[in-house]
């Protein structure tokens, strides 16, 4: 009996990891299915450099150039200002809060990763799109809204991830660290970070898929307009926001294209993972 069961539960497992793998594969031959004609139809060249999306004119253009660099000026932006704070909370976290700090800390970060993204795109509507506009100009809808908002929604990741990361290090380095006469904070950045920089970068991928893939609250800050940026207070308009905005009514090669955008967003994806990888392979 214990023999069928070990066997059972197995079979499940097995099971269990061929559903996930099934469910990535079928959203992939979706995609490429539906996408690939598309970007033949359109021209693979015109699509993905050119910077004229007007699907509904009489002579319709597919230029996607605009939503592509909206998407890196914006993830881009959320890294710069989420990455360092998470960081930084992460070791504060592991090494420096005590007692009721630390149990204050642990279930705010949770509540903030449970916070819907419509509610983030509220509080970005109401606080940092006027904040921004009184600070720095313009109207406030713009890519340094959009970046500052997603490095707050990028945080949770970060720190949970690097924090998780950074406490798996045998305390034997910090404490031979120590001992060799390091400093406090000359230990943690010098020996528990680099021990823990898998981890770390793991988190940054995450916080990166986060951000990227974000819609919602990014539609309400970002401005929506599908034109090259030429600065950080110039609105902006993503491959995600260009996706969701469309898709409720476009028919025929419009909606082909909206799916291959999705196509452009999965690689776009695909590569960042592959350049983090290597990167922390070039550093390990």
């Amino acid at each position: 009996m214990s023999k069928w069961k070990e066997k059972g539960m197995q079979a499940l497992f097995f099971v269990s990891a061929l559903t996930s793998v099934l469910a990535v594969a079928l959203i992939c031959v979706f995609l490429f299915a539906n996408g690939i004609p598309a970007i033949s139809e359109a021209g693979i060249f015109k699509f993905l450099l050119g910077t004229q999306w007007k699907p509904t004119d009489a002579v319709a253009e597919y230029g996607i150039l605009p939503m592509i660099l909206g998407s890196i000026y914006v993830t881009a932006g959320a890294i710069v200002a989420g990455v360092p704070l998470g960081l930084l909370t992460a070791v504060y976290m592991v090494k420096y809060a005590k007692g009721k700090t630390k149990k204050i800390l642990n279930p705010a970060i949770s509540l903030l990763a449970g916070i819907p993204s419509v509610i983030y795109g509220f509080f970005g509507l109401m606080v940092l799109v006027p904040f921004t506009s009184n600070v720095f100009g313009g109207n406030g809808n713009s890519i340094l809204t959009a970046s500052l908002l997603l490095g707050i929604m990028i945080l949770p990741t970060i720190i949970s991830v690097s924090a998780s990361a950074m406490t798996a290090v045998p305390e034997s380095y910090y404490e031979g660290s120590l001992a060799l006469g390091a400093t406090h904070e000359r230990s943690i950045f010098f020996v528990v970070i680099p021990a823990a920089k898998s981890g770390i970068v793991a988190a940054v991928i995450l916080g990166v898929g986060r951000a990227i893939g974000e819609t919602m609250a990014v539609i309400m800050v970002a401005g929506n307009q599908a034109r090259i940026p030429s600065d950080l207070l110039k609105g902006v308009r993503t491959m995600t926001a260009n996706i969701v905005i469309e898709m409720g009514y476009a028919t025929g090669l419009h909606r082909e294209v909206l799916i291959a955008t999705g196509v452009v967003l999965f690689v776009f994806i695909l590569i960042i993972n592959l350049c983090f990888s290597l990167l922390k392979k070039a550093g390990g």
